[in-house]
């Protein structure tokens, strides 16, 4: 059995036992979280698809720890002018233990 589910802007394929790196979730780790945007939800080939979302639907997830992903270095120069910018950044997330899917 798998769902997809949509936090954080973004759609993540998700099954009971895995882990799952999201955007930055305002939960302490060991906490409970209930993803309800259920887009998609199989059972043995029995697939529900949402309009946009599935009714009855929820994931429950156990927050495991917050983080930080690698940098992302974003560099611009222009050639033969001295014009050169370094950037960098590192994007928060937030590691999730998926326990239970509800469909």
């Amino acid at each position: 059995m798998y769902a997809v589910v949509e936090t954080g802007g973004k759609q993540y394929r998700v099954a009971v036992g895995e882990t799952v790196d999201v955007e930055k979730i305002a939960q302490e780790p060991g906490e409970t979280v209930v993803l309800d945007r259920v887009l998609i939800v199989s059972d043995e080939g029995n697939v529900r698809i949402g309009q946009p979302v599935v009714d009855g639907a929820a994931v429950s997830a156990t927050v495991l720890r917050h983080g930080k992903g690698r940098k992302v270095v974003a560099f611009k120069y222009k050639a033969k002018e001295r014009y050169r910018r370094k950037k960098g950044h590192r994007q928060e997330y937030t590691r999730l233990r998926i326990d239970d899917i509800q469909a």
